[in-house]
């Protein structure tokens, strides 16, 4: 036997040998470097405008999965949607559209993306459409087959794309030229880069959020369609608010967690400045506007004019209700969405929204009645009907006999709000009832937009600063701390300067002592500048330990109500410069938001991982 023959026979058992007239050998070949080839991995992302550009957004791993599955079993491409970004917007996959559940806001687009390029002007990559990425996709696939690179491909927009290898692929623009017969695709200007699946391109995908919800907070907008410096919407912003709260969640309640003990907070927005607007007013604004100055009035139009309309009975009412009956209708539809949802529903207003607020909870009733919702959901009703009469105000202060008095004068609520302690005086009303009254009514017609205290009308006799909220890191900020040693230090020197002056007069003043008697008295006055000292410093220390718990009353289970967020050092040069800007600070701050869940969890008896000081 040759030894050409034993190789064939050596290789028999795992493949055939080729005869010469064959290409089994180039099969081979393809083999080997078709195994070389994986599939793409798709994920799914969304268009939004942001600036007047669209940008594409990822969905979070967890939504693009669910998109996936859906896309492969085809069930939801029939009408059907699917829930993406906590249950907030479904994706309809026959459209590949993406619509909000719980707010009205334009479609935005849905794309499969496994090909990407470059834009212009920012460094973010955009995503070919589907039958496109479909199209490079094959043509990479031949590529990696066969070992054929330089293939050169031409996009529905008459744009060139250049695979030369797998790590080096470029898109050029077409390049207008003054040719009379028209310009035609060109490789020439500047290239575009092309990435080859979600994991090749630098984005931020995030994991997605707990599927428990713990607790439904109604945030409520201030004055005009903006809610901060970048004007964007109570949307916007109250989407900001939700996502440091997911971080704030991972970061500072870690075991409760892991325990599975919480899931997440869930932040809904509720708008009333476009239903209110929408009324026609605007019209009756713009025909008694003056044309000077055009952009400065339509932005006091759309903006504090709104303090005006609530000081309207008219459009206050109707902003009362429009705020009303959409917190019923979001807390139904959440409930439909959310059949298993046991948790309990907060309300948080923003500028002129928390007075909003305010005045809906002073006017509800104290019981909600025989009728209940689905889930033992109570509606917020806010009609004409609901508002507690004088009678009524006058009995829940214990003062229902001076009803008569009050009748017997004809005055009502409105009338009793601008009444004065002398009025009150004259009508024979005594000094105790006459404060109970004022504070409970004045207290209702505080309209001011801007944030003001609270515990000092419930607590009038105690007077005390308001709680300044720890940092969400832990302590004070540097320049805080700096400042307050700082002035325990000038406190000290004062203390000891004071001390050491007193000495010194007194020894200049005090008589001369027999030289016998020097001997035994010369310790004294270092002895009476030590306990000079020792009493300035045991009294620092009983001022601070002497502290008595402020109980405000029965809001909040007596716990404190007003706290106010810690400046920053570059506020504490100019306060006047930075007050709108601490206005409208609260969207992105962490211990705001950090204050707001620890509020909420230690009613679940859940607390943080370690407490702040």
């Amino acid at each position: 036997m040759s030894s050409a023959e034993s190789r064939q026979e050596q290789l028999s058992p795992s493949a055939p040998s080729p005869a010469p007239s064959s290409c089994s050998s180039f099969e081979l070949i393809d083999m080997d470097a078709a195994s070389l080839y994986e599939p793409v991995s798709p994920h799914w992302f969304y268009c939004k405008i942001i600036d007047s550009k669209e940008t594409w957004i990822p969905f979070n791993t967890e939504d693009s999965q669910q998109l996936e599955e859906a896309y492969d079993s085809g069930k939801y491409c029939n009408g059907r949607a699917v829930p993406t970004d906590g249950g907030r917007y479904d994706v309809h996959l026959g459209e590949r559209m993406r619509y909000a559940v719980y707010w009205d806001e334009l479609p935005s687009e849905v794309r499969r993306c496994t090909w990407f390029y470059k834009g212009d002007k920012d460094n973010k990559y955009v995503p070919y459409s589907e039958s496109f990425s479909q199209v490079l996709e094959e043509t990479y696939m031949l590529a990696v087959t066969l070992d054929e690179w330089k293939k050169k491909l031409e996009s529905p927009n008459r744009e060139i794309i250049i695979l030369h290898n797998p790590k080096l692929m470029v898109h050029y623009q077409p390049i207008a030229t003054s040719d009379e017969w028209g310009s035609t695709p060109t490789e020439q200007g500047r290239p575009r880069t092309v990435k080859r699946g979600v994991e090749n391109i630098s984005v931020d995908i995030h994991c997605g959020e707990p599927l428990q919800i713990d607790h439904l907070v109604f945030v409520v907008h201030g004055i005009g369609p903006a809610c901060d410096l970048r004007f964007r919407s109570i949307v916007q912003c109250v989407n900001d608010f939700r996502s440091v709260s997911l971080s704030l969640l991972q970061t500072h309640f870690k075991k409760a967690q892991e325990n599975q003990q919480i899931g997440r907070v869930e932040f809904l927005p509720v708008n009333w400045h476009s239903p209110l607007h929408s009324t026609g007013v605007d019209v009756d604004l713009q025909r008694i506007t003056l044309p000077s100055i055009n952009r400065l009035r339509h932005f006091t139009n759309d903006t504090i004019l709104d303090v005006f309309f609530y000081n309207s009975p008219t459009y206050c009412q109707t902003i009362v209700d429009t705020v009303a009956s959409e917190m019923n209708r979001i807390y139904t539809l959440f409930l439909q969405r959310n059949p298993d949802f046991k948790g309990g529903v907060s309300i948080a207003g923003h500028s002129l929204g928390s007075l909003i607020l305010f005045d809906i909870l002073t006017n509800q009733k104290d019981s909600f009645g025989d009728n209940e919702n689905e889930k033992g959901a109570h509606n917020i009703v806010m009609d004409q009907g609901d508002m507690p009469t004088l009678e009524e105000d006058l009995k829940k202060l214990q003062l229902s006999e001076f009803f008569n008095i009050f009748e017997k004068e004809k005055v009502d609520k409105e009338a009793l709000a601008l009444c004065t302690d002398r009025d009150l005086q004259e009508m024979g009303i005594p000094l105790g009832p006459r404060k109970k009254i004022l504070n409970y009514f004045r207290t209702r017609k505080n309209f001011d937009p801007v944030a003001y205290r609270i515990e000092p009308m419930i607590v009038p006799e105690i007077e005390f600063e308001p709680m300044l909220i720890p940092h969400h890191k832990g302590r004070k900020r540097m320049h805080l701390e700096l400042r307050e040693g700082l002035t325990r230090m000038s406190m000290d020197l004062k203390n000891n300067l004071l001390g050491s002056l007193r000495m010194a007069w007194k020894s200049f003043t005090r008589a001369p002592y027999p030289a016998l008697q020097a001997s035994g008295k010369a310790e004294e006055p270092e002895a009476e500048c030590d306990s000079s000292s020792e009493k300035a410093s045991e009294t620092l220390e009983a001022v601070k330990e002497e502290v008595p718990p402020i109980n405000v009353g029965m809001l909040n289970g007596g716990q404190r109500i007003d706290y106010v967020l810690q400046e920053k050092p570059i506020e504490s040069f100019n306060e006047y410069l930075f007050a709108l800007q601490s206005h409208l600070c609260y969207w992105e701050s962490e211990d705001t938001v950090l204050l707001v869940l620890k509020e909420i969890y230690q009613t679940q008896g859940i607390f943080l991982d370690q407490p702040l000081q």
